[in-house]
């Protein structure tokens, strides 16, 4: 399991500087993404992408769940009250349950890619006033030790959050 930490800072120098300890702690580069304002240059640092940036994966989620119960009501309906002259399998249930699920799935990620990460709205008005946000995915295990050398090697930036126990994927 991986830890999701992160850490607003004040500019691109400080920005730097960070990766560069993250670095040093042997966290991968490919684990750090950096947030900033439009037109900000971070040169070599990773900008987040739109995995990152918007609610595709919490879309997809919500349209799975949505999309299973949907196609569990629809495929019992059908199986309870078939068409004249049909006669269904238990199966029909499963195949509705599952065809809507992934339909749900992929129209909710659709969906999603046009709003903004709602994870990330407590960070809004810092990246609009020219701080940039650092995402982190840590192990676990030391993601505490991790924030805490971050905060006290680099005074300068403050730690806002920790989700504990998130996938590595976004």
């Amino acid at each position: 399991m991986r830890s999701r930490l992160y850490f607003l800072l004040p500019d691109v120098a400080s920005a730097r500087a960070t990766a560069n300890e993250l670095l040093l702690a042997r966290i991968e580069d490919r684990h750090m993404h950096f947030l900033a304002p439009r037109g900000t240059d971070l040169g070599e640092l990773h900008e987040a992408n739109f995995l990152y940036k918007t609610d595709m994966v919490h879309g997809a989620g919500i349209g799975l769940m949505v999309g299973s119960f949907g196609g569990l009501a629809l495929g019992v309906f059908v199986f309870l009250m078939p068409p004249k002259g049909v006669t269904l399998q238990l199966v029909t249930i499963l195949i509705t349950t599952v065809i809507a699920a992934l339909l749900g799935a992929w129209i909710a990620s659709l969906a999603g890619t046009q709003v903004p990460n709602s994870r990330l709205n407590v960070f809004k008005d810092d990246i609009a006033h020219g701080k940039i946000l650092l995402i982190v995915d840590v192990p676990s295990r030391r993601a505490e030790w991790l924030r805490e050398t971050i905060l006290k090697r680099h005074p300068e930036v403050s730690a806002k959050d920790m989700e504990s126990s998130t996938l590595a994927f976004p």
